[in-house]
């Protein structure tokens, strides 16, 4: 069974790290299940390893943290939905692109439980939403706007980091880094989409579409399915 966590209030960046850490060396260990916690953070920004110092604008503005993720910056903060993911894919699919495709399906399975079309680009990580309402880009092309943001590592093919879904965050606070190092797009949450839709909400759609892509005790090495995991 994966042991669904609810962290309340605003969880601290560095121990809640420390604790993700211990609970992977732990999985991989065969001494504990598998887990994902959800949660919120207060502002901070955090640096993947392919953040580029340039893409950080305002360093003073809110903490910011080196991570092991793959990815480059993004910010966490209250209103917005963490989701760490901790499976073991040695029981699963060992394999990077099929694990990172099923979240990004998982995503957009949830976002569809509130008839938000999610969507994922070629060359840009995330799951977008196209924005028929704002002016066209440059190139005649629709706008769209970030709306989650994936981010995993593995460690002896446990994974850890996850995602974050935008529902209500102050998306001023975005201004202080180029997120994800893409400048040309905007980011959005569910509330600035006109929807009024909470935490718990998104948490009750991230539940229900979960066991889609991953299904509970996993898949054999190399067996069956490549996808989901």
């Amino acid at each position: 069974m994966v042991e669904i966590t609810h962290i309340a209030g605003l969880a601290p960046y560095a121990e809640t790290l420390a604790a993700m850490e211990a609970r992977v060396a732990a999985i991989a260990a065969g001494d504990a299940p598998e887990a994902v916690w959800l949660l919120e953070h207060p502002p901070l920004y955090t640096a993947g390893t392919s953040a580029k110092a340039a893409d950080l604008t305002d360093p003073d503005r809110f903490p910011v943290f080196q991570t092991g993720r793959g990815g480059q910056y993004t910010y966490h903060g209250p209103g917005q939905r963490v989701a760490y993911v901790m499976l073991d894919l040695n029981r699963r699919t060992p394999d990077v692109r099929c694990f990172v495709r099923a979240m990004e399906n998982w995503v957009i399975a949830a976002l569809a439980e509130f008839n938000v079309t999610g969507e994922i680009r070629q060359g840009r990580v995330g799951v977008w939403v196209a924005r028929p309402d704002k002016p066209r880009q440059a190139d005649g092309t629709l706008a769209e706007d970030k709306i989650a943001a994936i981010g995993v590592k593995l460690r002896k093919w446990v994974s850890f980091h996850g995602l974050s879904i935008n529902v209500e965050p102050d998306l001023g606070h975005f201004s202080g880094i180029v997120p994800c190092g893409i400048r040309d797009h905007g980011v959005t949450s569910l509330v600035d989409l006109g929807l009024p839709v909470t935490l718990a909400d998104v948490d009750a759609a991230l539940l229900a579409t979960f066991p889609r892509f991953f299904p509970d005790g996993g898949l054999e090495p190399n067996g069956g399915a490549a996808c989901p995991v």
